[in-house]
């Protein structure tokens, strides 16, 4: 098997300089970088954990941790592809995940404690509960910390803007003549859910229209089932909405379940606008319209800032607002 000297040798640098390159050093120009990692590459070399962990300080993994109220996790889509886009970002600088059993609360054993006992160099969490006392000890913590969908805490932050999400969502719907706007909303105690509920109530002020008795409805905590209920409440009125933005794609679907049930169409007698842009919202029927949420770019940027905080070893307070889009599909439709 070859050494790190067998790699010296073969590129003519110091075992110095390829160790500096196989850790990501600054002060290795990027063509030795690429000279070293081809020769790696080569003679199938594959460096020692323990022996980088020794020179260099680090344990080379990354905490995840998942703080929602649903437990829903990796198999809610927009989680999963935030995921995905931070675990790519961090095996380019090396890194391995570290996921934290749930199990560890019936062990009386915090996920402070979890991480620390395996040495993790940062931590990200996905975190639809900011009332998680777990997620306030690893923040007050002096561990390297990326919080995502959280936007008001006292560490690096990243999230979407949700704000200008729901304004986005409900001038769409007034574009196309609806004033009869009612809004599905995710749980107000979630920050993404209070967010949305603000650029709902914005938007409608500022196109000076009323909100009516019953169209501000719970959705609860984002899903198909707690979707169909709230859209059942809004049909039971006496002055049924034309159209509805419904603060997560999941919930929609329960929306559009729930109208079509009722012996009503989408869009033809209501129109359905979600939230995440999740890969099934392109293939229900009908396609639908929904304001997307770049889930590559927020994994990214997650990861380039908690890179960053290792790299300098020290917490930074900082936070990245990721621009939504409006994506139309065929589950809006003109007010007849």
């Amino acid at each position: 098997m070859a050494t790190i000297y067998d790699i010296a040798k073969k590129t003519g640098f110091s075992t110095t300089t390829v160790s500096k390159a196989l850790n990501n050093y600054s002060d290795v120009s990027e063509k030795t970088k690429q000279k070293i990692l081809q020769a790696v590459e080569e003679m199938g070399y594959l460096p020692n954990a323990h022996a980088q962990s020794l020179s260099t300080k680090k344990s080379w993994t990354i905490g995840v941790m998942f703080s929602e109220s649903n437990e829903v996790g990796m198999k809610h889509p927009f989680f999963s592809a935030i995921i995905e886009s931070f675990r790519k970002n961090a095996e380019r600088e090396g890194y391995d995940l570290i996921f934290a059993s749930r199990n560890l609360r019936n062990r009386d054993i915090s996920y402070l404690e979890h991480f620390s006992y395996r040495a993790v160099d940062g931590i990200v969490v996905i975190c639809s509960d900011p009332q998680d006392p777990q997620v306030q000890e690893m923040i007050n913590s002096t561990i390297p910390i990326v919080v995502i969908d959280m936007n008001k805490q006292n560490c690096s932050l990243v999230f979407s803007d949700n704000i200008e999400g729901g304004k986005l969502a409900v001038n769409y719907l007034h574009s196309l003549g609806h004033t009869k706007i009612a809004h599905i909303a995710g749980d107000a105690l979630t920050d993404a859910g209070a967010e949305r509920i603000k650029g709902f109530k914005k938007a409608m002020d500022e196109l000076k229209l009323p909100i009516q008795d019953g169209y501000l409805i719970n959705g609860g905590l984002f899903s198909i089932d707690e979707g169909r209920v709230a859209m059942e409440k809004l049909l039971m009125l006496e002055d049924v909405p034309t159209a509805v933005f419904v603060a997560g794609d999941h919930m929609a679907i329960g929306a559009i379940e729930a109208i079509k049930e009722k012996g009503l169409s989408v869009p033809e007698d209501i129109s359905i606008i979600g939230y995440d842009d999740i890969e099934m919202a392109a293939y229900i029927t009908p396609k639908l319209t929904t304001i997307k949420q770049d889930t590559d770019l927020i994994g990214y940027q997650a990861a380039k800032l908690l890179m960053k905080q290792i790299i300098q070893k020290k917490k930074l307070i900082t936070s990245k607002r990721i621009p939504v889009e409006l994506i139309i599909r065929e589950s809006c439709a003109p007010k007849k």
